[in-house]
């Protein structure tokens, strides 16, 4: 069984206003057009890719795809249909040429080995399989701006790619459409030439890039932070997470000692690509003398906020032989969300003990590990 995939790229894409085709424009530093193509190229069953590009964009295609090996190239047309066309006939004239086609728009990057398993399996049961999304909202038909009549929503399905044909039926519809037929996608030339077309269902996510900003992608940064306080101040309690715990003594620090409190803010700071808290808020200043920590992480917070991130989660874990902290978990876990502004949920502390080992064992010191996952906005 031959499988090859085709890659409709010679649009132009100007609704996106890169100020060239959007195929070249980057997501996460690749261009849309490599994702797209790697996607095809992972799948053990396609053992063939050809792209229709512009000629003059050719050369750009070719340095995109520098990375796939075997990739084939056609001229692409003045329309899509055109365009697919000229693929299917490059394909025709191999020496074993495919047994089933499967076109995907070069404008959707995010489509998932999932579907392209779907649209095998139901081509090779079907003989066509269309990626295809029920309607969800309430659909009209309109006439003049005016509702004309409602439509029944459960029989709406909006279409995406990929589409999968048999090759031949599919090669044999393209060469019977006349010199001014334009088709939007692939399973118009099907159903008017050749067969009634399967629909497959699809993913939401399998998106087409068409604005500016489709190609804002969410991005997110993990960032890890440790504190190390010793216990040696004459005090009945420690702070952790802005919980006064009574204690036989308290922590040694310049601010209150909030161990927690400070690995969290290292934490965020570092998943920021920001300098530690030692350099924003440094135990040589005496306006930090005795500083509530917390008041320190609402200042991260909004330095946070400055560059352009939002707290997503954070989680700790409290290495400590003394005192008992599982009563006062909850309080800390809800003063530091209310810091960083989310919910007690998204603040993840566990407690344990070091099994009497080390400084932590013999009840010299806490340590606190910290992670914190952060959104760019």
């Amino acid at each position: 069984m031959h499988i090859a995939a085709v890659i409709p790229a010679a649009g132009t894409g100007s609704r996106a206003g890169l100020g060239k085709n959007k195929i070249f424009g980057t997501l996460g530093g690749e261009t849309v057009l490599f994702r797209t193509v790697s996607a095809f190229l992972r799948h053990p069953l396609v053992s063939s890719l050809i792209v229709s590009v512009n000629p003059c964009e050719r050369e750009e295609a070719e340095a995109a795809l520098a990375p796939c090996a075997g990739v084939l190239f056609a001229e692409g047309g003045k329309t899509r249909t055109r365009s697919v066309q000229n693929a299917l006939e490059a394909l025709a004239a191999l020496p074993s040429p495919p047994d089933y086609v499967l076109i995907h728009d070069a404008a959707r990057p995010f489509v998932t080995q999932k579907i392209i398993d779907d649209c095998i399996r139901t081509v090779r049961m079907f003989g066509s399989a269309v990626c295809a999304l029920p309607c969800t909202d309430t659909a009209v038909l309109a006439e003049g701006g005016f509702i004309a009549k409602g439509v029944e929503r459960d029989k709406l399905f909006t279409l995406q790619t990929p589409q999968g044909f048999s090759f031949p039926e599919l090669l044999a519809a393209y060469r019977k459409i006349g010199d001014e037929e334009n088709f939007t996608d692939d399973s118009g030339v099907f159903a008017k030439y050749a067969a009634p077309v399967r629909l497959f269902t699809g993913d939401r996510r399998n998106r087409k890039l068409t604005f500016a900003e489709d190609f804002a992608m969410e991005e997110y940064l993990t960032g890890i932070g440790t504190d190390t306080h010793a216990f040696g101040t004459e005090k009945d309690h420690i702070v952790l997470g802005g919980v006064k715990i009574p204690s036989k003594s308290g922590l040694v620090a310049h601010s209150d000692g909030d161990v927690l409190a400070h690995a969290v803010m290292d934490a965020l700071l570092s998943a920021a690509g920001l300098y530690d808290i030692g350099h924003h808020f440094p135990d040589t200043d005496p306006q930090y003398k005795g500083a509530n920590s917390l008041a320190l992480m609402r200042r991260v917070h909004a330095l946070l906020q400055e560059g352009g991130f939002s707290v997503v989660n954070v989680s700790a874990a409290i290495a400590a032989e003394r005192p008992k902290l599982a009563p006062h978990i909850e309080k800390m876990k809800q003063n530091i969300a209310d810091a960083l502004q989310i919910s007690a949920q998204r603040v993840g502390i566990s407690a344990g003990t070091n099994e009497g080992l080390g400084y932590i064992g013999r009840g010299e010191g806490i340590t606190v590990t910290a992670t914190a996952l952060i959104k760019r906005l």
